[in-house]
């Protein structure tokens, strides 16, 4: 028993000493290679044998010849360590350069690719994730060349639309200016229509901006849908008068929401100007609110006679009008972009889809409990 402890004893030193060289070459050759980390590992474990067995051997007066017999062996299984270290880490750096070569696909705009050749499970599951990655930078790129050209087209439009009316505003304040007007009070009244076409149009880009941002604050409280959709009913009235449109809203449910009535009027509000703009004489527009397994659901349909298929995945971008005509019953294109973005920060979900006659523009909102 005692001869066993001593052997032990003699083992641990001679591996305490193999392996704090070794630490020692591994903390100075860290920025090396891996295959160069991965050899010092294999001789480390060669060495800790080599010392526990000539520290043994030492001890218990071995023969010169069976010495010279376990060093032989030892010194095989040196070359054997090293030699399989070396090929698995020289296969294992092949396999991260290729790796590091397909990731520099990302800093050039493009997307990863991972290598073909076998790889180990964690270079292969870090290969998947970076493809994963890939996609959804890719996705990410695609957004904001999106959001750029519709950045482009919004500073565009709204120079037209801007320059259009202030160019009618000089010509009339001039000529009133001057006193060749024949009628003034004529001008007086343009002036202030188109003056208040301005001050709405402002309020839509502030208002726009502020959803952009992400500084659109709500002040929620429960309200009534019927409630809700009177109250809009009543402010679009007299443009539909205006119009001879008529304006329906039997099919209202008195649901609970959730809301901040004045973003939420809004959105009805845009809804319904949208549509009684584009609904011709005597046709009509229907508002609907009803409970779904999704939520409340409110609907406005018009008869504007239907949005090509084409156009009704771009029908709430910014700027979008669904027509090229820029005279002012089009809008400035941000009404429906609003929309989307209020209802979004409550949660919710838009769509439209087209219907007989017409389209349906819907809005659905979280379920309250009553």
């Amino acid at each position: 028993m005692k001869d066993i402890l001593v052997i032990a004893a003699f083992a641990f030193l001679g591996a305490v000493a193999a392996g704090l060289l070794g630490a020692l070459a591994l903390r100075l050759l860290r920025h090396r290679s891996l295959t160069v980390s991965m050899t010092v590992v294999a001789a480390v474990a060669v060495l800790a044998m080599l010392a526990g067995t000539l520290a043994v051997a030492w001890e218990m007066f071995l023969s010169l010849h069976d010495l010279t017999v376990v060093t032989i062996v030892v010194a095989m299984a040196a070359a054997a360590s090293l030699a399989t270290a070396l090929l698995l880490g020289r296969w294992v750096v092949a396999r991260s350069t290729a790796l590091t070569l397909a990731a520099r696909s990302f800093g050039e705009g493009g997307s990863f690719a991972a290598p073909t050749e076998p790889a180990s499970a964690e270079l292969t599951a870090l290969a998947r994730e970076l493809e994963t990655t890939s996609a959804k930078l890719a996705e990410s790129r695609e957004r904001e060349r999106a959001l750029e050209r519709s950045r482009r087209e919004l500073v565009a439009w709204i120079s037209h639309d801007l320059r259009t009316p202030l160019a009618g505003l000089r010509a009339m304040s001039e000529a009133l200016e001057d006193g060749v007007a024949a009628e003034p009070d004529r001008y007086l009244r343009q002036i202030r229509t188109e003056v208040e076409r301005l001050n709405s149009m402002v309020g839509d880009l502030f208002e726009l901006s502020r959803i952009h941002a992400g500084a659109l604050a709500l002040s929620t409280a429960r309200i009534s849908v019927y409630d809700l959709v009177g109250d809009a009913i009543a402010g679009a009235d007299p443009l539909a008068r205006e119009h001879r449109v008529n304006l329906v809203g039997d099919s209202v449910e008195a649901l609970p929401v959730e809301v901040d009535s004045k973003e939420m009027s809004r959105v009805l509000g845009n809804l319904l100007i949208n549509a009684i703009r584009r609904t011709p004489a005597d046709g009509t527009v229907a508002v609907a609110a009803e409970r779904t397994p999704d939520g409340v659901v409110l609907s406005v349909t018009d008869g504007c006679g239907g949005i090509p298929e084409e156009d009704l995945s771009r029908v709430f971008d910014t700027g979008w009008r669904g027509s090229q005509s820029r005279t002012p019953p089009a809008g400035a294109g941000l009404g429906l972009a609003i929309v989307r973005g209020i209802v979004e920060a409550h949660q919710g979900k838009t769509a439209v889809r087209n219907v007989a006659g017409g389209c349906r523009f819907e809005v659905t909102l979280p379920t309250t409990s009553a």
